[in-house]
């Protein structure tokens, strides 16, 4: 993989994607499923979190697979609205506390 390159992140993003969908694939799953869900989860920390609840919860039907990866896509971006209100938040207090100056 480092020979067609890929940055480092993109390396670890397919190493993770790999891990997920043979993770789903071993519970009797599509391999499919593992692809979609993630593209869908985007990022290698929340295909981590996908992997520990497979791993946890060992889910025997595709619903309850979906639901987790729905539930996770939720509560990141939650965090990412609260980190934009914060910025935000932050901004206008500075804005209020020195002026345009």
């Amino acid at each position: 993989m480092e020979g067609i390159g890929l940055t480092e992140h993109q390396i670890e993003w397919v190493r993770t994607k790999e891990k997920l969908v043979e993770d789903i694939a071993r519970l009797g799953f599509p391999r499919e499923l593992g692809e979609l869900i993630a593209k869908q989860l985007k990022s290698p920390k929340a295909m981590h979190r996908m992997m520990s609840y497979l791993h946890n919860v060992k889910p025997q039907n595709v619903e309850l697979v979906v639901d987790e990866m729905l539930a996770i896509c939720s509560e990141i971006e939650e965090w990412r609205d609260k980190k934009e209100c914060e910025e935000a938040n932050a901004k206008y207090n500075e804005l209020l506390n020195f002026g345009l100056n």
